[in-house]
């Protein structure tokens, strides 16, 4: 409070007594005991009252003590278990919580790891997959506006997302890993890595590559098999010594029959080798009949043209060649789809030809389109073009031919288009609507229609390179984007009838991957059902058991995650309630388990995260010095914040209540005594 506020109350209080006295003090006519209690209750009455109107400021100081907060990040996989640490974990984790010098100086923040970052309370070390990057650039992001360590509880070996050594050179806050697992080198001979397309052709050679590590002192020779069943289909010996220590296998392999073929690969293990569950190792081809064809044609060059190929081809059952409308006019019929790039009047032997064999066709049109052409020449769509123009796309959620996932189009680069109404002929379903300043237009940017037994599709607008660019770098990968191209292209590449049900899944998936299955179910009119129940069992082709699950609504399509399934063969069911509506298949889960490939802790790689982030590191045996260090560390004391607060006096509600208190006070005393 200042000092003429001061000054105020008291000029205030002067006034109120002065008030008083004029009426209990000068010529009163009661006794000495009244006028002092009447005179009392006066005083109070108008010294509130005149507070109220000078209306004086008040500041009060709050102080709060603030911990730093320790993360701790348990690693949750499968190989805490494999490597016997599981029992020391837990009791770790509860001398953690328990120890009363780490929690009177820290908040605790425990959250546990395999493929993602989750909050936890207890442990299953059940996890599949090893991702500890993600979960240090998670926590670094959750506490970067304050003082947070990190305590990573790991064996350091991960088997997914970014290698985390490049990651911790990013971090703000000091990472500290406890060692889980032997530090012990033992002899060790194992495969690696195995390279094979996913998909192989029909009466043609599939290449492998095959990546053999040795961990030893003393020279050894062994044998490396690929068997398919009982048959050997390939032999190699291989010899190892403590110089030359890595082996790359390079040979190929026959596809002489249709669907999914199992391999199993093997190097022979050596004398006294401790860990023999990472000497084997399963891999899978699918071998079709013949590949999906596409022709991209243009005139003109630009980035577009390599993204599309690169999204296309990263599915193997799909080719694509890019040719000029000169040269593609005598090869449409070996393709099932034709991409059209930005069209001109050089495509007219080109469109004659498409029309004549009523071919599917993918427009893609820009800034170098030539739309009088373009108008003339089909008879879907127009647009009436006179500029040029920066187009964003938001996702229709209701669009359903078939099923896609948005991924994060409203946030992609713009596209640039020529501005005009785009209109459309004949009925079309729009994928994709153009977003300008962000508002949503009426005009598409993405349709597909149908028209006499073709699938065709038209994209408004160049730049979608920046779209797969965008993709990597929030991803750091392309398979976002290109599986949304790979749907679009599927669905119009085939000219397959629709069925009320469709399904889709893979032939075979590897046990340490996500295992799922979508479907779309439509009403009679073909339209998307959203209020469908669906449900799939599961049939082990060896054991006869079954298992049913739902399938769960996400966006357009219903998806179920079967990764709880043991390896093997499987075929599968998936049916609408109160419906005679079904689709059966079958898929093969094939048995790897990557969380034992590991023998040892990867002490060194944890040294140098610990070293780069200013951290320390320590194994899961010292409790006791982990608890000392951070105790005794200087870097994390509390930190006192003190908070201001301004309240003027006519906020206070209860001087309002004092006020006619006081009134009430004395007009019944005066009533009382028969003053009234």
């Amino acid at each position: 409070m200042q000092d003429n506020a001061l000054i105020s109350i008291l000029i205030a209080a002067l006034v109120a007594l002065a008030i008083a006295v004029f009426f209990y003090g000068y010529k009163s006519k009661l006794n000495t005991k009244l006028r002092w209690f009447f005179g009392s209750l006066r005083f109070l009455t108008i010294f509130c009252i005149m507070l109220l109107l000078l209306n004086p400021k008040f500041t009060s100081t709050i102080y709060n003590t603030i911990k730093p907060s320790l993360s701790i990040l348990i690693d949750n996989s499968q190989s805490v278990n494999y490597l016997d640490k599981e029992k020391e974990t837990r009791e770790f984790v509860e001398f953690l919580k328990e120890n009363e010098e780490l929690n009177t100086k820290f908040n605790l923040q425990f959250y546990s790891f395999g493929e993602n970052l989750t909050t936890t309370d207890s442990l299953s070390f059940h996890e599949k997959q090893t991702n500890i990057s993600a979960p240090l650039a998670s926590l670094d992001e959750i506490n970067k506006n304050t003082t947070a360590p990190v305590l990573l509880v790991s064996d350091g070996n991960q088997t997914l997302g970014t290698d985390y050594e490049f990651t911790a050179q990013n971090l703000k806050q000091p990472v500290y890993p406890v060692v889980l697992g032997d530090t012990i080198t033992y002899k060790d001979l194992y495969i690696n890595r195995i390279n094979v397309n996913r998909y192989a052709y029909l009466k043609n050679e599939f290449p492998v590559e095959v990546f053999l590590v040795y961990n030893g002192d003393m020279e050894e020779q062994s044998s490396f098999v690929v068997r398919q069943g009982e048959s050997v289909v390939y032999r190699q010996t291989v010899a190892f010594s403590p110089q030359e220590n890595s082996k790359v296998l390079n040979f190929t392999l026959p596809a002489n029959r249709v669907g999914v073929q199992l391999y199993s690969a093997e190097i022979e293990a050596v004398s006294n080798e401790k860990n023999t569950e990472n000497n084997k190792k399963q891999f899978a081809v699918e071998v079709i009949d013949q590949a999906t064809s596409i022709l991209l044609v243009s005139d003109i060059v630009h980035p577009d043209l390599g993204a599309i190929k690169k999204a296309v081809t990263s599915n193997e059952q799909r080719r694509l060649v890019i040719e000029s409308s000169q040269q593609a006019v005598n090869m449409l019929d070996d393709f099932q789809l034709i991409i059209l790039y930005q069209p001109n009047a050089g495509f007219e032997p080109v469109m004659n030809k498409l029309n004549e064999n009523r071919q599917n066709i993918l427009y893609i049109t820009g800034t170098q389109t030539q739309w009088n052409y373009l108008n003339q020449k089909q008879s879907f769509f127009s647009k009436s073009a006179y500029s040029n123009e920066e187009v964003q796309a938001s996702l229709n959620s209701g669009y359903a031919l078939f099923s896609i996932e948005d991924i994060g189009f409203n946030d992609f680069p713009p596209l640039r288009t020529t501005l005009g109404d785009l209109e459309f002929k004949v009925p079309h379903q729009v994928l994709l609507q153009q977003n300008i300043l962000n508002i949503t237009t009426e005009s598409p940017l993405l349709s597909t229609f149908e028209q006499d037994n073709r699938r065709m599709g038209m994209l408004d607008g160049e730049g979608i390179w920046k779209w797969r660019a965008n993709n990597f770098v929030r991803n750091n990968g392309f398979e976002k984007f290109d599986e949304f191209v790979g749907s679009l292209v599927q669905y119009l590449a085939s000219n397959k009838r629709k069925s009320r049900l469709e399904v889709e899944a893979r032939s075979f998936y590897y046990n340490s991957d996500e295992v799922s299955i979508k479907a779309q179910a439509f009403d009679k009119n073909y339209v998307f059902n959203n209020r469908a129940s669906l449900t799939i069992t599961v049939k082990n082709k060896e054991t006869e058991a079954r298992e049913t699950f739902p399938l769960l609504l996400k966006n357009n399509f219903y998806e179920v995650n079967l990764s709880s399934l043991e390896a093997g063969e499987y075929d599968y069911t998936v049916s609408v309630s109160n419906e005679v509506l079904s689709a059966s298949g079958s898929f093969t889960i094939i048995d790897f388990n990557v969380e034992q490939q590991f023998l040892n802790a990867n002490v060194a790689k944890l040294e140098r995260i610990s070293i780069a982030t200013g951290g320390k590191t320590f194994f899961i045996d010292n409790f006791e010095d982990i608890v000392t260090n951070f105790t005794t560390d200087n870097r994390y004391i509390p930190i006192q914040k003190s908070e201001q607060k301004v309240v003027p006096l006519i906020d206070w509600k209860y001087l309002l209540f004092l006020i006619v208190m006081l009134l009430a006070v004395e007009w019944f005393s005066r009533k009382y005594n028969g003053l009234i």
